[in-house]
């Protein structure tokens, strides 16, 4: 395997332990867009007038001025090719530009591409020029959280990968569920307490062998175990990818597994789900991780998704294929049609809008006086954050709490369907349990750890 398509696959798994170029120089988006055919909405979905016409009279902090806000948006797309994060980025910036901006600053972001292994050089640049970082994720953001703290920057985060990151001081991210706790509780009693009773004997993990996997893993066996579940089988594979998936195919055979919770790649799956349909083994149910919830794993999966059962956890986001159902999902659709079109609004991408109507609606709230201070304190006094209605409510104002609302569906060869859940709030369901993790594992970086207090945030 050529080390450029090895380095992929391990960036694919990379993005487990979450949720997933040119030069280092930042390159700046424009904060205009596509010409409106008709008045802009000042509103998304039931917030109302996140974005707004004003008259600014100070710069009350760096990247602020009474023009613009300057954020940075971090990505891995020099590396990956994948886009979608920036694309996520022009989209609502156009938007709400057109809409007058926060209090009439237009927003700018710029490109902090990462390109996989230079997330600390990127944190350095948005410290001299950025107000905060907004809607963005990098598989190694671990690497650049100390110099982040160290000069007070905040953090959106579209998704949060390293564990060293996921709860990190000084960071908002609108996904629910602390670090302390198991994000997919909920999922996972339902499949081995109600749907698929049978299968708590003999559960399987196989998980690509990289360090956040490979701790996520640890911590999914710890919760399965904890739910009543027993794992009979688990296993590492190559980050780079694997020839010849039949040796793991017979070995889940061997050890009668019924449950399988995959940790890598989509496309391995695809190739896992093809050798274990070859031998005639049927799993009870496949949990493919949400990384897999693109129309791509449905076309290179193909049939054996209507041989293998593939359930996936949304943990709360209403399913894109039914945004006709639910008027913000549709509205988010819509913009990306207007402002981006020919790119796919993925599941990241949704996540990463959740975030920039967060830092609006905060930005918005703080005035004319538009601090660090401000804009993550108010984003920290929401407790029923639906992002317009994108997704369940979560609480954003307690830091490490677990998850109550979450949803699935399953997989087939003609797309996404809603799995038979039992949703007792809509489209979710909204009684999981809290699980807190009790083994030892990395844990965020602090304000403390880089000589830092909160009373040093201005």
């Amino acid at each position: 395997m050529k080390p450029q398509r090895s380095l992929a696959a391990l960036i694919a798994v990379a993005l487990l332990a979450a949720g997933c170029g040119r030069s280092g120089s930042s390159t700046e988006e424009s904060p205009g867009g596509a010409e409106p055919a008709k008045a802009v909405s000042f509103d998304f979905g039931d917030l109302k007038r996140i974005c707004n016409k004003g008259d600014a009279k100070s710069s009350p902090a760096q990247g602020v001025t009474v023009d613009t806000i300057t954020v940075g948006t971090l990505t891995d797309m020099g590396f990956t090719k994948k886009s979608e994060y920036v694309d996520t980025a022009k989209v609502f910036t156009s938007w709400c530009n057109e809409a007058g901006g926060i209090n009439g600053r237009k927003i700018v972001s710029k490109t902090r591409d990462a390109k996989l292994f230079e997330v600390r050089q990127r944190v350095l640049e948005a410290c001299r020029e950025d107000f905060a970082l907004v809607g963005g994720g990098s598989a190694f953001d671990g690497t650049g959280v100390k110099e982040r703290l160290s000069c007070l920057l905040p953090d959106f985060p579209g998704q949060t990968v390293q564990h060293e990151a996921n709860g990190s001081d000084l960071q908002v991210y609108p996904l629910g569920a602390g670090h302390s706790y198991n994000r997919y509780e909920g999922f996972w009693r339902w499949l081995l307490k109600e749907a698929y009773p049978s299968s708590a004997s003999a559960i399987g993990t196989i998980t690509g062998d990289s360090p956040g996997p490979k701790i996520l893993t640890e911590q999914g066996k710890e919760s399965i175990t904890a739910a009543g579940g027993k794992v009979v089988y688990s296993d590492l594979h190559p980050a780079g990818g694997v020839a010849d998936w039949t040796p793991y195919a017979q070995s889940i055979k061997n050890k009668g597994v019924k449950g399988l919770v995959f940790y890598g790649d989509f496309n391995s799956l695809a190739k896992l789900m093809q050798a274990l349909t070859n031998i005639n083994y049927k799993l009870e149910w496949i949990d493919a991780n949400a990384n897999a919830y693109s129309s791509t794993f449905v076309k290179v999966a193909g049939k054996t998704l209507d041989y293998q059962n593939v359930l996936l956890d949304l943990s709360g986001m209403y399913p894109l294929e039914n945004a006709a159902g639910n008027p913000a999902t549709q509205q988010f659709v819509d913009l990306f049609k207007k402002y981006a079109p020919g790119k796919e609004p993925t599941q990241p991408a949704l996540r990463a809008f959740s975030t920039w109507l967060l830092f609006a609606k905060a930005a918005a709230s703080c005035g004319d006086a538009l601090t660090r201070k401000c804009v993550v304190e108010a984003a920290q006094k929401e407790t029923r954050w639906t992002a317009g209605g994108l997704i369940a409510p979560v609480d954003l104002s307690k830091k490490d709490t677990p998850l109550k609302c979450w949803n699935a569906v399953k997989a087939t060869s003609k797309g996404f369907e809603a799995a038979d859940f039992k949703p007792d709030s809509g489209t979710y369901r909204c009684d999981a349990p809290a699980y807190k993790y009790t083994g030892t594992y990395p844990k965020p970086v602090t304000l403390a750890a880089v000589g830092k207090s909160p009373g040093d945030v201005k």
